[in-house]
């Protein structure tokens, strides 16, 4: 599977994430710049979220985030020996491989979203379905007016203790609004 994702792009990305954090194994950093200097291995990378599910997988944290500092996948074999990782990438570099990098990346760096790539090996069960997300979009929704209209009536009620009237209806009506539009 080669990539979709240009080999700029992700160059990109691996400096700005080599400048901006620090790894929790100096060996990663070794690695990361080694895929910068060869674009026939780079072009075979893969960011992606959950490596562990591919057959041939790095996982690697900065030292912000609190995951595993470094492990490496290959077939059913798991270490956490980053030269044998390496080797390998530098003997197989037309085989695919699937990086995780763990730092805070909340919201996410626009380079670090050019990269990412949905993980072909992730299992079904762990996709969240469109029923799911609709769902998940209307109880969010629901949630939200429900707040609103919570809100507007203790308005409503301090207008009404402090003798508001012009407040009171503004805020009835806005009520009204919000009921009429919930209903849509």
């Amino acid at each position: 599977m080669t990539s979709s994702i240009p080999i700029l792009d992700k160059k990109e990305f691996i400096r700005w994430f080599l400048k901006n954090y620090q790894l929790k194994r100096r060996e990663c950093v070794w690695i990361l710049n080694y895929l910068l200097s060869n674009d026939r291995i780079l072009e075979n990378i893969h960011f992606v979220e959950e490596a562990h599910y591919c057959p041939r997988a790095i996982v690697m944290s900065s030292v912000e985030s609190n995951g595993i500092p470094f492990r490496f996948y290959k077939g059913n074999i798991m270490t956490s020996d980053a030269e044998k990782s390496f080797h390998d990438i530098r003997l197989n570099p037309e085989e695919g491989m699937y990086i995780q990098i763990n730092f805070p990346s909340i919201p996410p760096h626009q380079s670090y979203l050019a990269v990412l790539e949905e993980n072909p090996y992730m299992p079904k069960y762990l996709h969240i379905s469109e029923k799911d997300r609709v769902i998940a979009e209307q109880l969010l929704k629901n949630s939200m007016l429900a707040f609103q209209e919570e809100k507007i009536l203790r308005e409503i009620d301090e207008a009404l203790d402090c003798g508001d009237k012009e407040r009171f209806f503004e805020l009835s009506n806005l009520l009204q609004v919000l009921k009429e539009t919930s209903t849509k």
